[in-house]
């Protein structure tokens, strides 16, 4: 199974190196000590290359990452592989769509990051994903997200970027066009990558597309419904309500 991530994941780990993953993994890790202290299985839909896993993992949870991408999981066992045996245990990753996938065994807590919910762009999409964390929560399980929130979206609109970054091997030039589609609730993100490798000056050019929604609050309680009995939203990284510059949301739901 390929993806465009499979081609993003080569400087996937340089273009976020400033993430504070830590920091995203310890709020998150503060929302399930307040709502399921005794929390310790997680389901990762999206892990990527195991960043937030990994610094989950150190404070003792047992993380099953999934994703789409071969070429990130890649990464994340290679990640994985440099780290103390003790919390090395305690990580696992498969293959797998978050739409559709089904590891066979349930979870207290089931979380999905950087927006890989705001990857889902159609309404089948979305209910598919919310099945996916229903079915492998018991009852009190968490399902926690974040997304892009629809009114800042609509208010800021995104613009074209320009983002250069290097490092020991490798040089970077990435252009992000975006196109909206209003009537949708989504954004064509479209990416031109150049990326240079220093030893040979050989350059290969990229083109990416990633489709993103942007989610709304009534539209949000409508799904899992039957499944999920509460559920809180606000800004991501803090706990101040959502508002129109509120760009990244962060939902959280209870199983029922």
């Amino acid at each position: 199974m390929s993806s465009v991530f499979d081609t993003y994941a080569r400087y996937y780990d340089l273009l976020y190196r400033d993430k504070d993953y830590a920091a995203e993994a310890e709020y998150v890790a503060s929302h399930i000590r307040a709502k399921a202290p005794h929390a310790l299985r997680i389901l990762e839909l999206g892990c990527g290359t195991g960043a937030h896993a990994e610094h989950l993992a150190r404070m003792g949870y047992t993380v099953h990452g999934v994703d789409l991408s071969e070429s990130m999981l890649m990464r994340a066992e290679a990640r994985k592989a440099t780290l103390p045996p003790d919390v090395a245990a305690r990580m696992s990753f498969t293959l797998g769509d978050a739409r559709t996938v089904r590891t066979g065994g349930t979870y207290d807590v089931v979380i999905s990051l950087f927006h890989v919910m705001s990857y889902q762009a159609t309404n089948v999409d979305l209910n598919d994903a919310f099945e996916t964390a229903a079915t492998h929560l018991s009852a009190g399980g968490l399902f926690l997200f974040d997304y892009w929130y629809g009114p800042a979206v609509l208010m800021q609109k995104p613009d074209v970027r320009v983002r250069r970054l290097e490092d020991d091997e490798i040089k970077v030039v990435r252009i992000a066009e975006p196109v909206m589609y209003v009537n949708d609730n989504v954004v064509d993100v479209n990416y031109t990558v150049f990326v240079e490798v220093k030893v040979t000056g050989q350059v290969e050019q990229i083109t990416e597309r990633h489709r993103m929604r942007y989610l709304f609050l009534p539209e949000l309680q409508c799904y899992g419904v039957e499944k999920f009995k509460e559920s809180s939203s606000h800004a991501w990284m803090t706990d101040t309500p959502l508002n129109a510059n509120t760009w990244g949301g962060f939902h959280l739901l209870v199983r029922a």
